[in-house]
């Protein structure tokens, strides 16, 4: 069971390489639909990767629209599953099927201080919001604060449109030192949000930091592109013995994917493993998991009593329970 989704044509009509490794891409729905779109907003897109193998992947959509046209950008991952160098392939002209805007990571306006934290091409739905922010704090004189790293000054494709929002508000963190997020959690006000997105390395250790600060949960708003980058991605098998079944899931395929196609039923919503929807029991394991969602615990990944179908991955074999019962 999967949630229902308006699929369209777009038509990609400007290219533009915001890094090395970073392309974005001017798209234009449909005649007839509207363009707009709120902070924190993402398109699912349609591509066929070089294998044949029909893909649909997510893309937050990049700072203010024109009300004409969606802006993405994608990531070149030549070790990936075929995704991104699809998109890569795309030139003026081309047209694919794309989903009407949808949102799981919205802007609240009503805190008395923001701090934004980026990783990467994890930037994507915080250009936006640091843009809407920066007005917000000119009106009202909320303070808002933006960590943004990278791993070389090379890839920070968007500090210029956040230092022009945000002004010296704006942390750029070269390399791979630890950023101290804990002191820049304690300049947020009581109350005060954190909206963070980027690899899930930096998102567990801003959990952390926010837990250790005594942070309420609800204040914490992320977003992932499910990379744990902790284990190379690679073929591996699942048995599900209430099917009677055991699979191959390809390296360029999605745990979740696999199941579907094996008439696996299975439920999924965000497939970015945020929501959990898409989580089922670990009855085995005769290897290693690598877990690549926010949503479990860390005990529960350190147990591995389950798994997220939509972005978890295994090195080996998984022995899976399904939600199918027989009929009594």
């Amino acid at each position: 069971m999967k949630s229902d989704l308006q699929w369209m044509q777009a038509q990609v009509v400007a290219l533009r390489d915001v890094t090395p490794t970073v392309r974005e891409f001017e798209l234009q729905p449909e005649s007839g639909f509207a363009a707009s779109y709120e902070p924190g907003a993402h398109l699912q897109v349609q591509v066929m990767t070089a294998q044949g193998r029909l893909q649909t992947r997510s893309y937050s959509l990049v700072g203010e629209g024109d009300g004409q046209c969606w802006r993405i950008a994608v990531k070149r991952l030549d070790d990936g599953r075929g995704g991104s160098l699809a998109m890569w392939q795309l030139a003026p002209g081309d047209r694919l099927q794309v989903s009407a805007p949808q949102n799981h990571f919205a802007l609240d306006l009503s805190a008395p201080g923001y701090l934004l934290v980026a990783g990467g091409i994890g930037i994507t739905p915080l250009v936006l919001m640091a843009q809407r922010l920066g007005a917000h704090a000119k009106r009202s004189g909320v303070p808002v604060k933006m960590l943004y790293g990278a791993r070389h000054a090379g890839e920070f494709g968007y500090l210029p449109h956040l230092q022009e929002a945000l002004g010296e508000n704006v942390a750029a963190h070269e390399g791979s030192a630890p950023i101290d997020f804990q002191a820049a959690i304690a300049e947020l006000p009581p109350g005060g949000q954190l909206y963070t997105c980027g690899p899930v390395p930096m998102l567990e250790a801003v959990k952390r930091a926010w837990e250790a600060a005594g942070r309420a949960p609800a204040d914490l708003r992320f977003e992932t592109f499910g990379s744990s980058g902790r284990l190379a991605t690679q073929a591996f098998t699942v048995r599900i013995p209430r099917h009677d079944l055991s699979i191959t899931v390809p390296a360029d395929c999605t745990l979740l994917d696999a199941l579907d196609a094996a008439g696996v039923q299975t439920l999924s919503d965000c497939k970015r493993g945020e929501c959990g929807l898409c989580a089922m029991d670990v009855l085995a394991v005769e290897g290693e998991v690598d877990h690549r969602d926010v949503f479990l615990s860390a005990h529960e990944k350190a147990v591995t009593t389950r798994i997220c179908a939509c972005v978890s991955r295994a090195v080996g074999t998984l022995t899976l329970d399904s939600a199918y019962r027989a009929d009594s």
